[in-house]
């Protein structure tokens, strides 16, 4: 299945993962507007975006110029992930196969997680990575998933060691600049 053709939706009993949606703008601003969650987020070869947005147009424009921009590329999808309990958006995840010739990140799933400060635990991390991890390697046909967890996430850190992944001394680098980039886990097929 092509993720860019006809984007899954996944969903368990507390969450619900579809592709970002310009009507979640107002929910998925108080993510990006949290400013105990910005650190977490993987702003790795963004351009310099730290995703710290506090107004809901930059938060539209993020969505309708970027994400469902680079969806209809074909360069990521970016998933809402909506906690069904409430129901709101509480975060998202993107997704994409990263191809180089220049670091060990080649044909790799690379994930990223951004959530809301109060979602930073290990339990819900876990339970929100496991419905998607399983269909990555052949949805995205990767070798390998990698994310970014920085030293402080230890909730993080645990989760994505119970899925498997394993801390990498591996370094990513920029296509852009050449910038050297560092915490990432993976997990190989």
């Amino acid at each position: 299945m092509n993720p860019y053709e006809k984007c899954p939706v996944f969903e368990n009993q507390n969450y619900l993962l579809r592709l970002v949606e310009m009507a979640d703008a107002p929910e998925l601003l108080l993510v990006y507007s949290d400013e105990k969650a910005v650190p977490f987020f993987n702003s790795d070869n963004c351009n310099g975006d730290d995703f710290h947005y506090t107004s809901l147009e930059r938060m539209q424009i993020q969505i309708d110029k970027c994400w469902l921009w680079e969806y209809q590329q074909q360069g990521f999808v970016r998933w809402t992930i909506i906690d069904k309990n409430i129901p709101c958006a509480i975060g998202t995840i993107e997704l994409f196969n990263r191809r180089s010739e220049d670091d060990y990140f080649d044909n790799c799933g690379l994930l990223r997680l951004d959530l809301r400060s109060d979602y930073e635990q290990e339990e819900k991390i876990y339970e929100i990575l496991s419905l998607i991890i399983p269909s990555t390697f052949e949805l995205f046909d990767c070798q390998m998933i990698a994310t970014k967890i920085p030293p402080f996430a230890s909730k993080r850190k645990y989760a994505a060691e119970r899925l498997g992944f394993t801390a990498s001394d591996e370094k990513l680098i920029s296509h852009q600049n050449h910038r050297i980039y560092s915490d990432y886990y993976v997990l190989v097929k």
